[in-house]
């Protein structure tokens, strides 16, 4: 999920939400990435990877309409999830983080189901696997014919 906002240059930057939000991180309550002003937010842009998440959750059982339609609303509050899979006691959720290092993509995936649980009507389910691997990673996998099909439909579906 990302912003875009103008420099005092009129040249478009785009800042992590987390970041605009001032998500505490592992420097001492600060965010990892200050909203820096001019050039040096550029390089700091510049120095973000791309990470694939793939976030595994489960619990008590609870009704499927209710956990396709939580899905469903998290998916439209935040965009950028591309697939989430689901039954009734469990669900896998894979979509793109933009961060520095592994850590923060990691930090930030780890926020995401408690922090949208009241908002998306979420199960009080616990995080029980995460996955996070950088780009070039998860496209030699694709290419060695490991993880999703690349025709795997975007969007919220049964197991």
């Amino acid at each position: 999920m990302r912003s875009t906002s103008s420099t005092s240059g009129g040249h478009p930057v785009r800042r992590l939400a987390s970041v605009e939000l001032g998500s505490p991180q592992r420097n001492g309550g600060t965010s990892p990435w200050p909203v820096p002003r001019g050039e040096a937010h550029t390089a700091d842009r510049e120095a973000a990877r791309l990470w694939h998440i793939t976030l595994s959750v489960a619990g008590e059982e609870a009704p499927l309409k209710e956990v396709r339609r939580a899905l469903e609303q998290l998916a439209h509050d935040h965009p950028f999830l591309l697939t989430s899979r689901y039954a009734n006691d469990h669900a896998e959720i894979r979509y793109w983080e933009e961060a520095r290092d592994l850590h923060d993509a990691a930090a930030v995936a780890l926020r995401l189901w408690g922090e949208h649980r009241s908002s998306a009507s979420l199960p009080p389910w616990e995080i029980v696997g995460l996955e996070v691997v950088g780009r070039e990673t998860y496209h030699q996998r694709l290419a060695a014919g490991y993880g999703p099909a690349p025709a795997t439909p975007v969007g919220v579906h049964p197991f």
